[in-house]
């Protein structure tokens, strides 16, 4: 299940991504795939050793080739442990409502993006999030630890981005099909697994990334721009940038 589209990132063969907030590796094996050169970065180390399990397994069963790499590292997005302008894409997916300092964060995705590059940045959508934050307490920080800190609109979003220094584009939607899902958890609450309606929808949203029906990927399409749980804004770090710092 995809956030962020490639083709807009411009992501090439043997482009070096850096995949922050990887989770589980979604968009990094994705972006293997593709003949990208990979860093999957989070702070919860399970999750980057299953990354490295899974990036093997695919390797093995001759779904990427033996020479793609796919580096696993533990690290803070407000301090990332990379040099300045390491990467030529950059794919950050429900990262920042996170980040208590969100401007350091998008700080360091600049210093680490090369001149010329671009991010693809995941949020929650503005409409689904308020709804989540109204039904239950539970769902955001603090009662939440480690949950959401804020909702963004699209405008703050962007003006961020641009205060940061990069060149925001094009955006869109995505995943119409879990902001019910999510409303559900929070109204029976998002810690219930038990709830007998929480797992109808489980299975189905399951089956829906399994399978890929024709018939519930048009609906999610036309949704997406109302219903969509999740913003993605594109943006390009400008090459004047570098040559700025360097006239200083």
């Amino acid at each position: 299940m995809l956030t962020a589209d490639y083709d807009r990132l411009g992501l090439r063969p043997g482009d070096r991504l850096l995949d922050l907030g990887c989770g589980f590796g979604r968009h990094a094996f994705e972006a293997l795939r593709r003949g990208a050169r990979v860093v999957a970065c989070d702070m919860a180390v399970p999750e980057l050793e299953q990354v490295a399990a899974t990036t093997s397994a695919m390797k093995d069963a001759g779904e990427i080739a033996p020479t793609i790499s796919c580096t696993s590292v533990a690290g803070d997005g407000t301090k990332l442990p990379f040099a300045d302008a390491s990467f030529d894409r950059i794919i950050a997916s429900e990262v920042m409502e996170h980040v208590p300092d969100d401007n350091a964060a998008l700080a360091e995705f600049i210093r680490v993006l090369r001149p010329g590059g671009t991010i693809a940045i995941t949020v929650p959508a503005e409409f689904p999030e308020k709804i989540c934050w109204k039904l239950s307490d539970e769902y955001y920080a603090p009662k939440s630890e480690g949950g959401h800190v804020r909702i963004y609109s699209e405008s703050d979003l962007r003006l961020k981005m641009k205060n940061a220094g990069l060149i925001p584009g094009s955006s869109h939607r995505a995943h119409a099909l879990h902001s019910p899902y999510w409303w559900l958890r929070c109204a029976v609450g998002p810690r219930n697994d038990t709830n007998a309606a929480v797992k109808v929808y489980t299975k189905f949203l399951e089956w829906d990334i399994m399978s890929a029906p024709p018939l519930t990927r048009l609906t999610e399409k036309a949704l997406n721009p109302v219903l969509g749980k999740s913003l993605v804004v594109y943006a390009t770090k400008p090459i004047r940038h570098t040559a700025m710092a360097g006239a200083k």
